[in-house]
């Protein structure tokens, strides 16, 4: 069978989406995966009483039906003077989109709910505070061909879509997603001949924008092309599917990603709100086809900035079967000073972590390095001196012990 890649217009709204693109019919052929969730039902019935259940679990119909306009959201939430200026001006900044299932975890009264401030505009995204950028990380001087940076020695990063379901505020990529100008099959194809040209590569990672808003036959196609490169030894995907739109975990992608080990998938979470029963649904589908999970979770003033919140989110994600992977001290786009948190204040969540519970569930606290300077891990101090031969270390606690670092010594004093 050929598969057809469908030409990829510039324009924010893909035409009907990629999927719906692939599949014009697709409410007549999607169960009710997540028929007794009550709040989804509410939020359904009151908000889109023309939808059907098996519409509103259909990833197609939740694209289609995004929110993206300022009349769209006030109909569930009441809006603040500072979000409703903010959304009058968005087009100025970050493109503004909401899938309805993630409106449903929305607080309608509460302008600090952490939900509603990881995805409304406020006008402190048009303010520009010092040492912001467009680009804070340097991708741009590492994209040895469009849509490919390639940082370290031995993996790349594969932009593959500018196209989200959801939009963060906070989004690293800020300065190029949603505008769909940036991606196309050609520009794959000159990405993988690279990836193909160079043996030095093992790992890629698939990101964006989000791979999972594209067709199943479309993620299939790279797949495919990537796996045919004998040195490519392990595939990743970024995305935020699971926690934003869970109904594109379908047996069908589940299916056709088992074809691509090894395959690991690394999320984006923010909240423990977030950890709902459709999430849960999605994570254990994605982990019983054998995907390793790990999280990626960018570290936020007001929305996860707590030791409770931060505790509360990986063991949920940990339950989940996802591993907390990256605390992420958040970037320094263009507009995000009132996202970012002193490093002292992650610094005091990883110390309330470390120790008091699971290994498995204390993820590495790490900046990226402004500028191209790639991940650095960020750890209170533990090693605090030394005794003769005798290492001093601190741990948890804050209680000090001595290691015999005997063999350390020998080789010094040869």
């Amino acid at each position: 069978m050929t598969i057809k890649i469908l030409p990829l217009e510039e324009s924010e709204e893909p035409p009907g989406s990629y999927a719906l693109a692939c599949s014009p019919s697709f409410a007549s052929a999607v169960p009710a995966r997540f028929p007794a969730i009550s709040r989804a039902k509410a939020f359904r019935s009151r908000y889109f009483p023309d939808a059907s259940i098996v519409e509103w679990n259909d990833w197609q119909w939740q694209l289609k039906n995004r929110v993206t306009t300022v009349s769209q959201l006030e109909k569930f939430v009441r809006l603040t003077d500072n979000e409703r200026q903010a959304l009058q001006r968005h087009s100025s900044t970050l493109p503004f989109a909401i899938t309805p299932y993630y409106a449903s975890l929305i607080s309608p009264d509460n302008p600090k709910d952490p939900v509603r401030r990881a995805v409304v505009p406020v006008v402190n995204e048009l303010m520009v505070s010092s040492g912001e950028a467009h680009d804070p990380l340097g991708e741009d001087s590492h994209t040895p061909v469009p849509g490919l940076v390639h940082r370290y020695p031995d993996r790349v990063l594969f932009l593959v879509t500018d196209y989200c379901s959801n939009y963060c505020r906070y989004c690293t990529r800020s300065r190029m997603v949603g505008r769909r100008k940036s991606h196309s099959p050609a520009r794959w194809q000159k990405a993988i001949a690279y990836i193909a040209a160079n043996p030095e590569i093992r790992d890629v990672l698939l990101s964006g924008g989000d791979p999972l808003t594209m067709a199943d036959e479309q993620l299939d196609w790279l797949l495919t092309r990537l796996r045919q490169i004998p040195h490519v030894e392990m595939i990743r995907i970024g995305t935020k599917a699971p926690m934003v739109l869970p109904q594109r975990i379908t047996p069908e992608l589940v299916a056709m990603l088992k074809k691509h080990h090894p395959l690991w998938m690394s999320i984006h979470c923010t909240h423990p709100d977030e950890l709902t029963e459709e999430a849960t649904k999605a994570c254990a589908m994605l982990a019983d086809a054998g995907i390793p999970l790990g999280s990626q979770t960018v570290l936020l003033s007001g929305i996860n900035d707590s030791l409770d919140t931060m505790r509360q989110l990986m063991h949920g994600l940990v339950k989940t079967r996802v591993k907390p992977y990256y605390l992420y001290q958040c970037d320094p786009i263009i507009g995000s000073a009132h996202f970012r948190t002193p490093v002292s204040k992650g610094l005091e969540i990883y110390q309330g972590l470390r120790g008091h519970t699971s290994g498995y569930a204390v993820p590495n606290y790490v900046i990226d390095a402004p500028g191209g300077g790639g991940k650095i891990p960020l750890i209170p101090e533990t090693v605090v001196g030394r005794e003769g031969n005798d290492l001093l270390l601190r741990n948890y606690e804050g209680k000090v012990y001595r290691y015999p670092d005997i063999i350390g010594a020998a080789s010094r004093a040869s």
